[in-house]
């Protein structure tokens, strides 16, 4: 009953900021800041969508707290310059409203606290998020340190997006470890062959950056799959 709530809350959360706000409203939201009557009108339509999806009629609070955070919040994305980050930003403060709430509505103060106690004690997690933390920024750059010294003589970069290659080996690394973890080996082969194709299929592709980007995909793989495979042992 408690994840069916959150859920709710989500979906309503979602529908409001990208199905029920036509893009002329978003328009007129940054143009018109605060002055914007569309603003109101969708935070409005967030609490009302929320104390629908909710269904809880006694809980006259809930579109209270929505409609005044989510005001706020998009005010302060309003003032902001427009790109990805600051989009994320605005989505995570939405959703950790939503998170509050239907712990406040689901759980009393000594539950939460007695999870989050047993959470912190719990090696398993924090097995788990090392292993996260650890295949990404932290082993990008000991792989971009490790194949500095054929950068340059690879000529990466000159006519490739610019860090594609770094947010690549963040992500397949992720996904690597999260097969393992899983225990999807094959799903690992899939995309080991998925990345040689789309690697060897360029024609551009001169022998010192074919290998400089082999190297770096081989050192990124194995890397990942063997803090995978110490997790796994290790739980």
């Amino acid at each position: 009953m408690a994840l069916n709530l959150l859920l709710r809350l989500l979906i309503a959360h979602l529908l409001t900021d990208f199905v029920l706000q036509p893009t002329s409203w978003v328009k007129d939201k940054k143009q018109k800041k605060h002055r914007s009557a569309k603003l109101y009108l969708h935070v409005l339509i967030a609490g009302a969508t929320a104390y629908l999806f909710a269904g809880l009629w006694h809980n006259w609070w809930l579109p209270l707290i929505i409609i005044i955070t989510h005001f706020f919040i998009d005010l302060w994305k309003l003032n902001r310059r427009e790109n990805l980050t600051y989009f994320l930003l605005d989505q995570l403060f939405h959703i950790l409203v939503v998170i509050a709430l239907w712990i406040g509505i689901s759980f009393d103060l000594h539950t939460v606290w007695a999870y989050l106690t047993a959470l912190a004690q719990n090696t398993k997690f924090w097995l788990i998020a090392t292993g996260y933390v650890l295949v990404t920024w932290p082993l990008g750059y000991i792989i971009g340190m490790a194949t500095e010294k054929w950068r340059d003589a690879a000529e990466v970069n000159k006519e490739g997006l610019a860090k594609a290659g770094v947010w690549i080996g963040f992500f397949e690394r992720l996904l690597i470890l999260t097969f393992i973890i899983s225990n999807q080996f094959a799903a690992v082969g899939f995309l080991i062959a998925a990345k040689s194709i789309l690697r060897f299929s360029d024609k551009e592709n001169t022998q010192k950056k074919t290998e400089y980007v082999l190297i770096g995909t081989l050192m990124s793989f194995a890397f990942a799959a063997i803090i995978g495979i110490i997790i796994t042992k290790s739980l």
